[in-house]
C-alpha cells in the first residue's frame, strides 16, 4: 500500500524550475531518501509536501487524498511531520517542553478548561507529559527532559527534532539532514533511532547527504537532478546507474 504518491509534481520560482514534473510512490512504513546534488530541488520538495510552498503544478497524494497547497497545520493534522536542515528548536525551552508544543494541536480541551484547570485538561496535560517522556526515550533524551534545549550539544539537538516531531503523531515523517554534521559514531545512532521508528510503523523520508547513511539505511532512493527526477531504485540499483553517476562526478558520493 502507497502512503504518499507525487505526481508529476512542479515548482517555479520565477523562471527557475526548482521542480520539474518529479513522480514517485512511498510504500507504507518504508524507507525512502532523497538524494542529490545542492541546488537539485530536494528542500523544495519537501516544502511542497509539508505546504511550506506551493506547488506550481501536479499533485501529491497522501493516502489517495490530495493535500497539494494545503497549509502546514492542516497537513500536519492529517500525518506529515518534518524536521528541517538547519536546527529550529525553542532554545528557552526545556527539552520537555519543547515536544510538549507539538502535542497541543492534539489536545481537545477547550479555554473554559484550559483557564479553570479542569481535571479533564489537567488529566490531558499529564498524558500529554507521560507520551512526551516516551518519544525522548526514542531518541534517548529522556535523561535531559528538565534542561534547557540550548544546553544540548549538537547531536542531541537533532534529536530533540525528531522527538519533537515525533510528538505530533505522524504517520508520515520527513527528515531534512538528520546526520548534518555528524561524526560516523552519531550518524550510526540516528541510523538505528529511523529504523526503530520504521519498526513501530512510521514511514520515513530523508534528504541525506552521507551516502554510508543512505545506502545503509534505505529501501528506495530517489535522485534529483536540477529538479528533475534522474533516477529511482534500490541502493544496488542506485549505486550502478549511469546517470546518477555522472550527475555526481567527481564527487565521491559512493567512496
Amino acid at each position: 500500500m502507497y502512503l504518499l504518491e507525487v505526481r508529476e509534481l512542479t515548482k517555479h520560482f520565477g523562471g527557475i524550475r526548482a521542480l520539474d514534473q518529479v513522480s514517485f510512490k512511498v510504500r507504507e512504513g518504508s524507507i525512502t531518501s532523497i538524494i542529490g546534488p545542492n541546488g537539485a530541488g530536494k528542500t523544495t520538495l519537501f516544502n511542497c509536501l509539508t505546504g511550506l510552498t506551493k506547488p506550481t503544478g501536479g499533485m501529491i497524494l497522501l493516502s489517495d487524498a490530495g493535500i497539494g497547497g494545503m497549509a502546514p497545520h492542516a497537513i500536519v493534522s492529517l500525518g506529515v511531520a518534518r524536521t528541517f536542515q538547519n536546527i529550529r528548536l525553542f532554545r528557552d525551552m526545556t527539552v520537555l517542553e519543547n515536544v510538549l508544543v507539538s502535542q497541543h494541536q492534539r489536545m481537545r480541551s477547550g479555554l473554559f478548561k484550559i483557564v479553570s484547570k479542569h481535571k479533564d485538561f489537567l488529566a490531558e496535560e499529564e498524558n500529554a507529559r507521560c507520551r512526551g517522556l516516551e518519544y525522548l526515550g526514542l531518541v534517548g533524551l529522556e535523561c535531559s527532559a528538565d534542561i534547557p534545549s540550548f544546553n544540548l550539544p549538537y547531536g542531541d539537538q537533532r534529536r530533540l527534532e525528531i522527538a519533537r516531531a515525533l510528538a505530533t503523531e505522524p504517520a508520515l515523517l520527513l527528515l531534512d539532514e538528520p546526520t548534518a554534521g555528524m561524526n560516523p559514531q552519531e550518524s550510526g545512532e540516528i541510523m538505528e533511532i529511523i529504523r526503530k521508528l520504521q519498526a513501530l510503523g512510521k514511514t520515513v523520508i530523508l534528504i541525506e547527504h552521507d551516502m554510508k547513511v543512505v545506502m545503509g539505511i534505505s529501501e528506495t532512493i530517489v535522485v534529483l537532478d536540477h529538479g528533475v527526477k534522474i533516477a529511482e531504485g534500490t541502493p544496488e540499483m542506485i549505486k550502478s546507474d549511469p546517470l546518477v553517476i555522472e550527475a555526481y562526478l567527481g564527487r565521491g558520493i559512493f567512496a
